[in-house]
């Protein structure tokens, strides 16, 4: 599975999440520790906030730890909320398009899981994207899917029944048409002003999420897996959870995709 990692706060270079600890996301390209796949070599991608409303974007299918590029973009750049990612493709190509953090106007997106038997049902998934959101598809992997699904169903207004409502919709074709594990998800999003990051799984396999404060960067890392050896420092997010981070302030709240269900029948 996919790596990630996102920070909000203070401005500091990107390269102090993504490149320098000692288990930074570009080590964790290499070999990652929480997760089954340990090396993610099939594309990265940083998204980052400055001045402007909408995001910067930097992708590519290179492995994250072979790009002199992203090496110089990252000991450079200084952001106040940047999300990051290394990508273990679960079916789909290895293409600029499919490697993450996905952007639509003000909002980026990244996701690391599955869903169960996607290509079974990818024609269905592609048909609940609205109309006015299809143009902004430019890949093909369930996890753009599922953001343009969530801008859809109104993530503007709140975030996380959205993201509920589209998880529920997806796993109901992986259920009906699928294979399991029918969803394994994190997924973390912002719409330049706030951080939310999401944990949940159809089975008891929710990949990790971790976040933590740093009051000497003045700022909050929210990861996959931690990136240095102070882990006892990390908290760790249930399974089931969302998540606000705003400044110093964490809001968790439960995701219950089954309940967004029942409410749609």
């Amino acid at each position: 599975m996919c790596r990630w990692a996102a920070y909000t706060g203070a401005p500091i270079y990107l390269e102090e999440i993504v490149a320098t600890p000692g288990h930074s996301l570009i080590r964790q390209s290499l070999s990652a520790l929480r997760c089954h796949t340990a090396v993610n070599a099939d594309g990265f991608g940083v998204a980052w906030y400055g001045d402007r409303a909408i995001p910067g974007l930097y992708r590519d299918v290179m492995p994250a730890w072979s790009d002199p590029n992203l090496r110089s973009l990252t000991a450079t750049v200084r952001s106040a909320l940047f999300m990051a990612h290394v990508r273990a493709s679960t079916g789909t190509a290895t293409s600029r398009n499919n490697c993450h953090p996905f952007a639509v106007g003000n909002w980026c997106f990244m996701h690391n899981g599955q869903f169960g038997g996607y290509d079974r049902y990818r024609r269905e998934a592609e048909a609940m994207i609205p109309d006015s959101l299809y143009g902004q598809r430019k890949g093909a992997t369930d996890s753009e899917a599922l953001f343009l699904i969530a801008l859809g169903e109104g993530l503007e207004d709140d975030a996380c029944a959205a993201l509920e409502r589209a998880t529920a919709r997806l796993e109901a074709l992986a259920r009906s048409r699928g294979e399991g594990p029918y969803v394994r998800l994190t997924c973390a999003f912002s719409d330049g002003r706030r951080l939310y990051a999401a944990r949940y799984a159809s089975d008891e396999q929710a990949p990790t999420l971790f976040h933590r404060w740093s009051s000497s960067r003045a700022g909050r890392a929210v990861v996959s897996e931690p990136f240095d050896g102070e882990q006892d420092d990390w908290t760790e997010v249930p399974a089931g959870s969302f998540c606000t981070f705003e400044g110093e302030a964490v809001s968790i709240r439960p995701f219950r995709p089954s309940l967004a269900a029942a409410k749609a029948a």
